[in-house]
């Protein structure tokens, strides 16, 4: 059998590995159950293709877009190597030379998605082709929580067992968190020979702005390489559709791509892409993990991506081939609002919650940072760099003022007010804005009222912003966006750390106006949290969302707070069938505590019976070993305490009616003095 170097030349082309790339070839080579994380473009797909050949039997080859397997595919039968992939894209001709290659012992990779492990049949028909190796590509879709999470991908250790092969995993976005999980999902928590090959891609120059009327930045950044090839990512479909009109009407090789397409159409787009060297394709993250062309010049991003792991994963489509490429990233203060929204509102527990605040915060430094952008970048994998000269903060250093007042004085407005307040009413207190919620509250009363107010509050919103991406404040999830300090705080409120900030992105520029939003920004993470329950309550009884309580009906909550049933019942599109139905639930939400009330109570909430209830109930305890407190102790059921509150006796006859003699003379007195003051 051929040894590794002669596969390498022959068979590959090469005639020395990339750096990192011969040893984990020799462990993926010798059976060794194997974790790699490498770099887009740093040569991933060798480390697995190249055991494959030397390695007796099939190497399966678990990848998660089909677009990518049909590449590998592609690549490899061009240099001679037998593979197939077995997708729900394939014609019948195609299925059927692949069982012909199996059948014959032929083929030495098969690619499939991680979906088709879900056929019953799988696991015996795995078995017969004698899979002697598990390739896992992408590897980081194992993630739970993660930006490209697949379900499927948590049957890949279940196999690996059934089948008692080895499993060799790789991917180019995993942080310390996702390769705990990977190798936990993966391989039973038992620790595989991992190799981390560094996260640099030193060819690509990175560079973010804040959104200045971002279509015409775009278009700028797009000119200015005119007949190369690239993309740009966009927040929604509709964007995508839109700028690459745009950019055809600039005399621009344009299309758009995203998965409201029809699959026809957009295996079209892939072709083009492929095959066209001056097409840019203006689309979503459904544009993603199949791009395998080398020569991608530069990509733009039109709205901030999810979290830097979702950003290094996207601009490592760029110059793949090593020849320099261009980054550019705009973000706005509406991009950031929005991602928090789809945190707050999405079902993860709020452990995890708390872990994508973290992560975007992180992404949010990395677009305010001051110095060098890869250390910025680098560091948050775990990787160390010097300055590289090729960033745009590099090239034109940051306007920076020490900002360590400021911050002081913000993070004292947080811990003053007990942590249970946003931006919006902290920035209140501290330009002394005397607001209803500041004097209800007493925060009026407050060392640090008013300490702010010579800086604006546009200014204010920047540096808590920036305090974000310093990651000294987080958003709460169990208290709806409310502000909390983290550790790395406590050493800069003691005066024991500087804070450098940025003048230059304090404010924000972007000129269009904004959307009105449907809430104050101190609102929207509650809003956020109760339109979560409602999907969920939803789901559970599949129905749709509205069915549950229209958006205007979760407004109102959100903005009234209501603390107890009887306030939710007088919020709008709430009546007597949905309050005994969720009120308790959405009442969770705001109040982080439900009321335990009987049923019966329950079905008095909004009605003046419900606080006569509330009353009598306080008197029977008030009354229950009499008025001297000695005798016996006597109490009225809750039924009983719900007839006098609904029918309301005038008088101590029609007490004793109700009561009974014995409760009567105890409460009946006191009882009818109530009702007599309600009337």
């Amino acid at each position: 059998m051929p040894d590794t170097a002669t596969l390498l030349r022959d068979v590959f082309g090469f005639d020395a590995f990339r750096d990192g790339q011969e040893e984990i070839v020799d462990a993926v080579a010798d059976g060794e159950n194997v974790l790699a994380i490498m770099p887009t473009g740093g040569g991933k797909s060798l480390c697995f293709q190249l055991p494959a050949l030397l390695r007796d039997g099939v190497t399966l080859v678990i990848s998660p877009l089909i677009a990518l397997m049909r590449d590998q595919v592609r690549a490899l039968r061009a240099v001679g190597v037998e593979a197939g992939a077995l997708t729900s894209a394939n014609t019948e001709e195609e299925n059927a030379a692949v069982w012909q290659a199996l059948d014959e012992g032929r083929l030495k990779l098969l690619y499939i998605a991680p979906e088709r492990m879900a056929s019953g049949s799988s696991l015996s028909f795995l078995r017969r082709i004698n899979v002697s190796l598990i390739a896992v590509d992408e590897a980081h879709c194992v993630a739970q929580w993660g930006h490209d999470f697949r379900p499927d991908y948590l049957r890949i250790g279940d196999l690996r067992r059934a089948l008692n092969v080895p499993l060799a995993a790789f991917t180019a976005t995993a942080d310390a968190e996702t390769r705990v999980e990977i190798v936990e999902k993966l391989f039973d928590g038992q620790k595989p020979q991992s190799f981390l090959r560094g996260f640099d891609r030193p060819n690509i120059r990175l560079a973010f702005a804040a959104k200045d009327g971002p279509r015409q930045q775009i278009m700028s950044f797009v000119a200015a390489r005119k007949g190369q090839s690239g993309i740009v990512y966009c927040g929604t479909r509709a964007k995508t559709e839109a700028l690459a009109q745009a950019l055809r009407d600039g005399g621009h090789n344009a299309c758009c791509y995203h998965g409201g397409m029809e699959s026809h159409n957009r295996r079209e787009v892939e072709h083009r892409f492929n095959t066209e060297d001056e097409l840019i394709v203006v689309a979503t993250v459904a544009f993603g993990m199949g791009v395998d062309k080398p020569d991608i010049r530069w990509v733009a991003h039109a709205d901030l991506p999810k979290s830097i792991e979702a950003y290094y994963q996207e601009i490592g489509r760029a110059g793949r081939d090593g020849a320099p490429a261009d980054t550019l990233t705009l973000y706005g203060a509406d991009d950031i609002r929005l991602r928090r929204s789809q945190i707050d509102e999405g079902l993860a527990p709020p452990e995890r919650r708390a872990a994508d605040h973290a992560r975007l915060n992180a992404l949010l430094g990395l677009a305010e940072a001051y110095q060098c952008r890869r250390v910025n970048l680098l560091q948050y994998f775990g990787d160390m760099a010097e300055a590289c000269d090729n960033c745009d903060l590099c090239e034109t250093p940051a306007d920076t003022f020490d900002g360590t007042k400021d911050v002081q004085k913000a993070l004292s407005a947080i811990l003053r007010t007990g942590e249970y307040f946003g931006a919006g009413h902290l920035i209140d207190v501290l330009t002394g804005n005397l607001t209803d919620r500041a004097r209800e509250r007493g925060h009026d009363q407050l060392p640090t009222f008013g300490v702010g107010k010579e800086t604006s509050r546009r200014n204010w919103q920047g540096i808590f912003r920036q305090m974000m991406g310093h990651d000294l404040i987080r958003p709460d999830p169990e208290r709806h966006g409310a502000l909390r300090i983290t550790e790395g705080a406590h050493p800069i409120l003691r005066g024991e750390a500087p804070v450098i900030l940025r003048r230059d992105t304090l404010a924000s520029k972007t000129r269009q106006p904004a959307v009105k939003a449907l809430v104050s920004d101190e609102d929207a993470p509650l809003l956020s949290a109760l339109k979560a329950k409602r999907r969920a309550l939803a789901e559970a009884a599949r129905v749709p969302p509205y069915i549950v309580f229209n958006d205007k009906t979760l407004i109102e909550m959100a903005q009234n707070r209501p603390a107890t049933l009887d306030q939710m019942a007088h919020i709008n599109g709430v009546g007597a069938k949905k309050l005994e139905q969720y009120g308790q639930a959405f009442l969770q939400v705001i109040c982080s505590e439900a009321q335990d009330l009987h049923p019966a109570r329950r079905k008095l909430a909004g009605r003046a019976a419900g606080t006569l209830y509330d009353q009598l109930m306080e008197i029977q305890t008030d009354l229950a070993r009499g008025s001297d407190g000695c005798e016996k102790p006597l109490s009225c059921s809750t039924s009983l305490l719900v007839k006098v509150a609904e029918m309301r006796p005038k008088d101590l006859t029609g007490m004793t009616r109700l009561l009974g003699a014995k409760r009567s003379e105890r409460f009946g007195p006191a009882f009818l003095d109530v009702l007599a003051q309600a009337h």
